[in-house]
């Protein structure tokens, strides 16, 4: 074992055993995700919050935001605005909320291992389990159960002369692994901060916890992430943090669109696309024009994205809808995609969004391979 030893820092003591700098730190990141990266504006509500409740009027060796803001800019966390007198988060920060994210979203899950998930066919495959059985042409013989062979090698087999035979050998059964491509979906519409209910932050937070559990855990998968609103455009998973939502309409006919021809380009046999959304569909293009309706579900709109749900269907692409909205004839729309695309719905409140996707995402990789 290696051991590191620092000087005591009495700070540690106090606050939960954070430190100032933590605890103005998990403040901070809270906030940075609410306004889209935006350090300043952060910075600002931060000093808001700190003059109604005195947050570091707590810290006994009078650690103030200067220095908090200080220690930020030393730790790598925040950088000069090359365009301007303020800060901008580094890549060091992006990692940071992403990983928080899984963290926050994680521990209300139940406790099991995030590793690499195996499918209940049994075959060739990476874990060794206890069953054995007979051994098959093409077998490793690397999982050969060398106790096993020897006792039904001694069955028939003398002191004098040991007879090995093919009938003989024993292989311990292998569980197998498949991995999955996925796109995720986000929906940047307008009515994801309608009404003074902020249905983007939760909508980010899962995006990226999701693409930090790929990425740290499940090498093999593929993650695309499509953010959609008037139009649908890819994006990078650097660009999670600073998503914002705009004066669009709901292009979820695009969006599917998108995810799947990207999708398709992918050597994977299990496909799907993850979509958040409050739901209603409220504009496509149609000759290179935008057609919107924003007054109820325009028939004309559902059916083009109906059409889509059909068209994964059939590229074996499955729709996974997490609606974030509780008006029933936005929910019975989503029933009528999932039923188009034989896929699934889950109609979660914001508290809930995290954990509903996280669950479905490791459940849905127990695949049968064949």
């Amino acid at each position: 074992m290696h051991f590191k030893y620092f000087e005591w820092d009495d700070r540690f003591a106090r606050s939960n055993g954070k430190s100032p700098f933590d605890t103005l730190w998990d403040l901070f990141q809270q906030l940075l995700t609410i306004s889209s990266g935006d350090v300043s504006q952060s910075l600002k509500w931060l000093t808001e919050i700190d003059n109604e409740y005195d947050i570091t009027g707590q810290f006994d060796d009078g650690y103030s935001l200067g220095d908090f803001i200080d220690e930020l800019r030393e730790r790598g966390y925040i950088d000069k605005d090359g365009q301007g007198p303020g800060f901008i988060i580094t890549k060091k920060t992006e990692r940071s909320l992403r990983k928080r994210s899984l963290e926050e979203i994680f521990k209300n899950l139940e406790k099991g291992g995030l590793g690499s998930h195996k499918s209940p066919h049994a075959g060739k495959g990476l874990e060794r389990q206890p069953e054995t059985r007979k051994w098959n042409q093409g077998d490793d013989i690397g999982q050969i159960d060398s106790v096993g062979t020897m006792l039904n090698m001694l069955n028939h087999s003398s002191i004098d002369a040991f007879n090995l035979q093919e009938d003989d050998l024993e292989v311990y059964e292998t569980d197998h692994y498949t991995s999955v491509a996925t796109v995720l979906l986000i929906d940047l519409s307008h009515s994801m901060i309608l009404y003074g209910e902020d249905r983007i932050t939760p909508a980010k937070k899962v995006a990226m916890a999701l693409s930090e559990l790929i990425m740290n855990n499940y090498a093999k998968d593929s993650l695309d992430i499509v953010a959609f609103g008037n139009e649908a455009w890819q994006i990078s998973v650097d660009d999670l943090p600073y998503l914002r939502v705009g004066p669009y309409h709901t292009n979820t006919k695009q969006g599917l669109e998108v995810a799947r021809h990207i999708l398709q380009r992918k050597k994977y046999a299990n496909k799907q696309i993850f979509m958040i959304t409050d739901g209603k569909p409220s504009c496509m293009i149609e000759k290179g024009k935008l057609y919107k309706n924003s007054f109820g579900l325009d028939r004309k709109i559902v059916n083009k994205v109906l059409d889509e749900a059909v068209k994964c269907r059939r590229d074996q692409i499955t729709i996974t809808t997490f609606m974030i909205a509780q008006d029933p004839y936005l929910q019975s729309f989503v029933r009528e995609m999932t039923e188009a695309n034989k896929g699934k719905a889950y109609f979660a409140s914001l508290d809930d969004l995290g954990g509903y996707i996280f669950e479905d995402y490791i459940q849905n990789r127990k695949k049968n391979v064949k």
